[in-house]
């Protein structure tokens, strides 16, 4: 199995935590990492981890990217490099298939399920899924670039050669002309190509914004999740642990404040996820990891608990915007001693 991402060194600790995953439950894998940034290239290449490739950014960057790079954002040019990136690993390293994978996904079991089901066609895309509630289909697409699988076969590097050419001509966080970054893009890809196909595994693509569908529990070491509509079961193979974001004062933000996890998949899936991050954090004395906890009402007073005052302060700003269905989240807050 091979793999490909990219990040950089703000983003280590989660593709730490990927590959651990791919340790677990991939017998036999490649990870092929593309470092946005020299300390992330000089980190991997000083740690010589096995099943590792750290491809150094200036060693991937063709004429065409660096015409726009300084047209995008960071996180736009990040976005714009995503098939080129499964290009240049499939190309560079001669390889039949390659998946591209997020960094700040977690892999609970083996995907071979997901490759498997996709049987002979060349690509493999994930439908967002997003509960009612949440659902940003129009705006932010139907697809997630989280996890998508790339055959070398004519057919498949012509779907990749097409999403290149399209994100390198326009790629950036708006909405506009029915695009949006790199993803608006897959909307009609069942259509416009005959070798796309869209996963139905439920237990590939779970993330914040369709947890709420589902309720989850552990058997011998593996997570299950049940659809509530449907009652239909599933192994979870891998969770995107999307906006995640580990503060200072030992404190945790699961996910976006928006989004409503359930106590299920903070048991199960999160507490497991965290257990092993944060074992990464407290090992790594390399980087910091940790976001400083912005000021708000109470930032001045000494003796109240960092948790209360965030906690307090997402509840009174919620008032504030009448999104009163946003109470029932608490702004996804936690203590690290939860999840040790």
């Amino acid at each position: 199995m091979n793999f490909c991402t990219l990040f950089n060194a703000n983003y280590l600790i989660y593709g730490l935590s990927l590959y651990e995953s791919l340790i677990k439950t991939c017998p036999s894998f490649h990870l092929y990492i593309y470092a946005f940034d020299d300390a992330t290239y000089d980190y991997f290449i000083h740690k010589k981890l096995s099943n590792i490739t750290v491809i150094k950014l200036e060693n991937f960057e063709d004429e065409a990217l660096l015409n726009i790079k300084n047209s995008r954002s960071f996180g736009e040019y990040c976005w714009t490099c995503t098939p080129s990136v499964i290009r240049h690993a499939i190309q560079a390293f001669k390889l039949d298939a390659c998946t591209y994978v997020d960094a700040d996904l977690y892999f609970f079991s083996s995907p071979q399920p997901l490759f498997d089901e996709m049987g002979d066609k060349s690509v493999l895309i994930t439908e967002h899924r997003y509960s009612i509630q949440y659902d940003q289909s129009f705006a932010s697409g139907i697809y997630c670039v989280q996890f998508m699988v790339f055959k070398n076969t004519e057919k498949g590097m012509a779907v990749l050669e097409w999403w290149r050419n399209a994100c390198i001509d326009w790629c950036y966080n708006r909405f506009e002309d029915g695009k949006f970054g790199d993803q608006k893009y897959l909307d009609d890809w069942l259509e416009r190509f005959d070798t796309v196909h869209s996963l139905k595994h439920l237990g590939g693509g779970v993330a914040p914004w369709n947890v709420q569908q589902y309720n989850f529990k552990s058997i011998d070491d593996q997570i299950y999740g049940l659809e509530n509509k449907t009652g239909k079961g599933f192994k979870l193979i891998f969770y995107h642990f999307h906006d995640l974001k580990y503060l200072e004062n030992n404190l945790v933000r699961l996910t976006n404040e928006v989004y409503f996890i359930p106590v299920s998949a903070i048991n199960h899936i999160y507490s497991k996820y965290l257990k092993i991050s944060l074992t990464i954090l407290f090992l790594e004395n390399t980087f910091s990891f940790l976001t400083k906890i912005p000021k708000n009402y109470f930032t001045n007073i000494p003796m109240m608990p960092a948790l209360a005052k965030l906690k307090i302060q997402y509840l009174i700003d919620t008032l504030k915007m009448k999104q009163f269905f946003r109470l029932f989240t608490g702004g996804n807050y936690y203590s690290f001693t939860k999840f040790k």
